[in-house]
């Protein structure tokens, strides 16, 4: 027979699904609307087969919710401005546009390829200026309700890119782009009031039921908030004070020095005229390019320096020296901290290392305590702490907060480790911040009806590295007449983070042409929140987060009537090349092409799909995708001898009874498949234990009568067909050949954790092969192997197979020069474990053997 034609049929389907607009989306169905959607892609280059796993699974998904009968929307569109596009253009010296909209023409052509189906009436482009309109008027709605503001800020400066970073775009001190270390700078910049609604982001994750709590947890951290109390200390001999935020007032008699950050405000006017301002200086420097280069984060030490200062305990009235040092930061808090070494591990090694009082002012109820060795941060009852002695943390807390309130030295407060979102960017490939600086009018907006302000095409894209975007060299773009006096005035020549453009992109696929407004009130209200969304964990803080703001403040303003962007997140693993993620920098990427050509589209789908649990990482296999092509010829063969019987016409009954045994055998595994794929939903989609459970049922079903062994099969010997893969031990075939002794033995991480390895206590033994549970595996075993009640070898010795908890595959993963053969008896049922398969000569596992669930054939 002819092996599957996959050029000519995917070819057919492919044109036939573009010309029906098969995922074409009715949005005035909403009875069973389903809005699955894929992260937003950068069109920065080619895709690789890595970046597959995100769009074949939610394609995936999509067909089979719409075979569900769901009006199903899968739109997919650009996320064309920023960095990665940039910097991309500028190594080949092709203007961003250019290198952009060649890049989008390539991806759909690969989607096109891929069988990948989208709506593709509702594509966008967040670099046309049909989008970029929508994104500036939105700068402009942040900015009338005062959340869009600009101030002189410390600034992270990235001196590779050339741009101002937020600090979600500051991983250990480096870009999260390029990974170059940052800088520290001061400019005015444009920022968000994200903190606005730091409450309300935090308290709605509780509401986030369907989100993986990796992100959860990811997005509580960031935000942080902490409940405490403001505290001023005076400083002696001055007119100074020092605010200092803290969540444990209880301690407050127990402070015995204050710590500033090196860059409070406070600092500056403590160094001036002490003598030391060189020394002091030299130090700040020092720990400011530890900071930044992450060292201060990865070797967190408690050096600090004594300015020469002492600031007065509200409640003791003593007064406690001054230092400051690095571990204090103004990112959190007010930049200062009163200092309670006995009841705080990092304020106790550096009184430590300094010589400073140690006092204990909470007592454990057990009244034992690990003082002087370390600090101790549990619960237990106020000592010398004077009117307060006895009184429990909690009704301290409020007594002393009342208390420091009734004197003025204290306030109530929240606190939160999010900061304000910084938006200006210093380069050419985004949206223009549509703002216009005015000598007598001060930062006024520009009117709506002027809108979208175009980004010059005839401009020196390159990045000036002086802290201005290479508009500002343009006149005809930066020179104009203020709105409100008519005078000469200049455009603010930052752009936009592009994460402003994709915290909104999902509601316009709704309305991608509507020239009178950014989005349809009625069609987000009715399709909104998306029902699935699919992307990378990397963007759990930065995409997700703004995403979610922008929803809340447009809720806010009664825009839309929902909060929440996601109803449901899936965040899908890495794929990954020898043992790291795959990607051009690292020179390990497969082309999709080098797949598609020889072996078609559908082996790549079905690798992708069935390569392990599809929120893991991981690792690619050649082997394994071979496999994919080989079980896809396998199912051809089927088809091509089983063509007559399935030429049925659409919706003809079967009658049962005039099915032979096979057949009814066949009927029944075909409506066990469905209602297991019917039952895992809605993960069946995401789900590749519960796919490769599907195989398992749909090979176990018609397989036995449709593929015939090989004249001349025969006990103890295993021929090879076509394909190079092993003829028999088929399951509940009377003339299959069956392994000779010494063959193979399958693993498993364990079959309903019923251990099979004849010495442990309640062993037994499950048709052919010997079947050991994980807490087995590894372990000195002698075991005997049967099939259908004939002994056909032993297995003695230590097996450890290989990649059990990570490595997924397919059916036919085996090439066919391998020794082994996995035994696959009629009565065995299929568990979640990872299995794999073992040499029983060597006791070596064959790493690319291992499978869920699958049968899994090879020569012998």
């Amino acid at each position: 027979m002819a092996k599957y034609p996959h050029a000519e049929i995917e070819a057919k389907w492919q044109e036939r699904w573009a010309r029906d607009g098969l995922m074409r989306c009715d949005l005035s169905k909403t009875d069973r609307k389903y809005y699955c959607l894929m992260m937003f892609p950068y069109p920065s280059g080619e895709l690789h087969v890595g970046h597959g796993r995100n769009y074949v699974i939610g394609d995936s998904l999509a067909r089979f919710k719409k075979m569900e009968g769901h009006e199903v929307l899968a739109p997919m569109g650009w996320d064309a401005f920023g960095l990665p596009a940039e910097n991309a253009a500028i190594q080949r010296d092709i203007h961003p546009a250019t290198w952009t909209r060649d890049n989008i023409a390539r991806m759909k052509q690969q989607f096109y390829h891929w069988g990948v189906v989208y709506d593709w009436e509702r594509e966008v482009a967040s670099c046309e200026p049909e989008y970029y309109r929508w994104t500036q008027w939105l700068f402009l709605e942040l900015y009338r309700a005062g959340l869009a503001y600009r101030k002189a800020a410390s600034v992270n400066w990235c001196p590779k890119d050339k741009t101002v970073l937020a600090n979600e775009q500051v991983v250990d001190g480096r870009c999260e782009r390029c990974g170059t270390e940052i800088e520290e700078r001061h400019l005015d910049q444009w920022f968000f009031r994200i903190t606005e609604f730091a409450d309300a982001l935090l308290d709605d994750l509780g509401t986030l039921a369907d989100w993986p709590e990796r992100v959860i947890t990811m997005q509580k951290n960031w935000i942080d908030r902490s409940e405490g109390v403001e505290i001023e200390f005076e400083i002696q001999g001055a007119s100074h004070s020092v605010n200092v935020f803290t969540t444990r007032p209880d301690t407050i008699f127990g402070a015995t020095f204050l710590v500033l950050s090196p860059n409070h405000p406070l600092v500056e006017s403590l160094i001036a005229g002490s003598g030391r301002e060189a020394e002091l200086r030299s130090v700040i420097s020092r720990w400011t390019a530890e900071r930044l280069s992450g060292k201060a984060r990865s070797e967190p030490g408690k050096e600090g320096v004594f300015l020469d200062a002492h600031a007065v305990n509200p409640m003791t009235h003593e007064p406690v020296p001054v230092y400051m040092a690095p571990y204090v930061l103004m990112e959190y808090g007010s930049g200062a901290i009163m200092a309670v070494p006995a009841h705080d591990q990092r304020d106790f090694e550096f009184a430590t290392r300094y010589g400073l009082p140690i006092r204990e002012v909470v007592r454990p109820s057990s009244g034992a305590t690990e003082l002087p060795t370390s600090s101790y941060a549990g619960d237990g009852s106020l000592i010398n702490s004077g009117p307060f002695d006895g009184l429990s943390q909690k009704e301290a807390f409020a007594k002393i907060a009342a208390e420091l309130e009734k004197a003025g030295k204290g306030k109530r407060r929240v606190h939160y480790r999010l900061r304000d979102w910084l938006i200006s960017r210093q380069r050419y490939w985004g949206a223009p911040i549509p703002m216009i600086h005015c000598p007598k009018c001060g930062v006024v907006p520009v009117p709506d009806d002027q809108l979208p302000v175009r980004l010059p095409d005839d401009v020196d894209f390159r990045p000036r590295g002086d802290g201005k975007s290479p508009l500002a060299t343009s006149d005809a773009f930066r020179v104009v007449k203020c709105p409100r006096c008519g005078g000469a005035a200049e455009r603010d020549t930052d752009t936009m983070d592009t994460f402003v453009d994709s915290s909104w992109y999902f509601m316009r696929y709704l309305s991608p042409r509507d020239d009178r407004a950014a989005f349809r009130k009625d069609l987000c209200d009715a399709w909104l929140p998306v029902d699935q969304y699919i992307g990378g964990v990397e963007h759990a803080i930065l995409h997700l987060l703004y995403a979610r703001f922008i929803v809340k403040f447009l809720h806010s303003r009664g825009r839309v009537s929902f909060s929440e962007p996601f109803a449901r997140l899936f965040t899908q693993g890495m794929v990954c090349k020898n043992g790291v993620k795959m990607s051009k920098s690292k020179g390990n990427v497969v082309p999709p092409d080098t797949i598609i050509t020889p072996m078609g589209a559908d082996t790549m789908r079905l690798y992708i799909l069935f390569c392990g649990p599809p929120e893991r990482d991981t690792e690619w296999n050649d082997e394994a995708v071979e496999g994919c092509y080989r079980f896809l010829n396998r199912v051809w063969r089927h088809y091509e001898a089983n063509a007559h019987a399935l030429a049925r016409p659409f919706g003809e009954a079967v009658d049962y009874a005039t099915l032979d045994d096979v057949q009814r055998a066949l009927f029944r595994k075909t409506h066990q498949t469905i209602a297991r794929v019917v039952a895992d939903r809605p993960r069946a989609a995401l789900d590749a234990a519960g796919g490769a459970g599907v195989s398992h049922h749909l090979g176990n079903g018609g397989v036995q009568r449709l593929d015939d062994p090989p004249a001349g099969a025969r006990r103890g010997t295993a021929p090879d067909d076509r394909d190079g893969r092993l003829r028999g031990a088929l399951p509940g075939r009377r003339d299959a050949a069956l392994p000779a002794p010494g063959g193979a033995v399958r693993l498993s991480g364990g079959c309903a954790g019923r251990p099979f390895d004849r010495r442990a206590p309640g062993a037994r033994r499950k048709g052919g092969g010997a079947v050991l549970p994980r807490d087995r595996v590894g372990r000195d075993h002698d075991v005997g192997l049967h099939h259908r009640g004939r002994r056909i070898g032993r297995l003695r010795g230590v097996c450890e197979p290989a990649r059990v908890e990570h490595q997924g595959g397919h059916a036919d993963c085996l090439p066919s020069t391998s020794r082994h053969v996995v035994l696959l008896p009629e009565s065995y049922r299929p568990c979640a474990a990872s299995r794999a398969v073992v040499d029983l000569k060597t006791g070596v596992p064959d790493a690319g053997s291992v499978s869920r669930g699958i049968r899994t054939f090879a020569s012998g």
